[in-house]
């Protein structure tokens, strides 16, 4: 189906085109250069004009068509799927188990323990150190 379209779209761009080509232009005549053309009158100008119309109507249509086709057979899919999954920037620390009290409860533990590694298991805090010459 998309292969029909395809082709009779491509045919009426090529006789869109065509007709466009075949009609007389106007500023011709003011440049001095318009003295009959391929086709003269109103008759046929008349045509060519209903026939630009028409070719630009089925153009018009199988874009349309074209885009719908496109559009049916493509599957949704998320701007998620296929991405890796965020790495961890920072360490991990010691995990309190979930289920042990509120959110609250939970970071003060989780501080506590911070605390704990920080002074050390003696329990004092330790001094900032000054950096040493050697």
């Amino acid at each position: 189906m998309q292969t029909v379209l395809i082709v009779i779209h491509i045919m009426a761009i090529i006789a869109l085109v065509a007709t466009v080509l075949l009609q007389r232009s106007e500023g011709g005549a003011f440049l001095g250069t318009g003295g009959g053309g391929f086709m003269t009158g109103r008759g046929q100008a008349n045509a060519l004009t209903r026939a630009t119309a028409i070719l630009a109507a089925v153009f018009f249509a199988t874009s349309l068509a074209l885009t719908i086709l496109a559009n049916i057979t493509r599957a949704p899919r998320s701007i998620l799927e296929g991405a890796p999954p965020p790495a961890s920037s920072a360490p991990a620390g010691p995990a309190v188990p979930a289920g042990q009290g509120s959110l609250m409860e939970q970071l003060q533990k989780l501080q506590q323990q911070r605390q704990q590694q920080q002074h050390g298991e003696s329990g004092a805090p330790a001094a900032p150190q000054a950096p040493r010459s050697q």
